[in-house]
């Protein structure tokens, strides 16, 4: 059975690796944030304030990003 590592046992590319994946999805989730605030109530499908709560994930960001748009008119 494998044993879970702790982070100060991984080595600078298992490092590097988990910074890199962080990073990305906080950048997916802050798109994700950042799009809900500026578009208005007709551009949303469904309730803002739900996928505020779904897109806290990089999942559920790129769910709204993916479903949660309207096209702009």
């Amino acid at each position: 059975m494998l044993r879970k590592r702790r982070y100060s046992e991984v080595g600078a590319a298992g490092k590097a690796a988990v910074l890199a994946i962080t990073a990305v999805s906080l950048l997916i989730v802050g798109t994700a944030e950042r799009d809900i605030a500026r578009r208005g109530e007709d551009e949303v499908r469904g309730s803002r304030a739900i996928w505020r709560l779904v897109s806290l994930n990089a999942l559920g960001a790129i769910a709204y990003l993916r479903f949660g748009r309207r096209a702009r008119t």
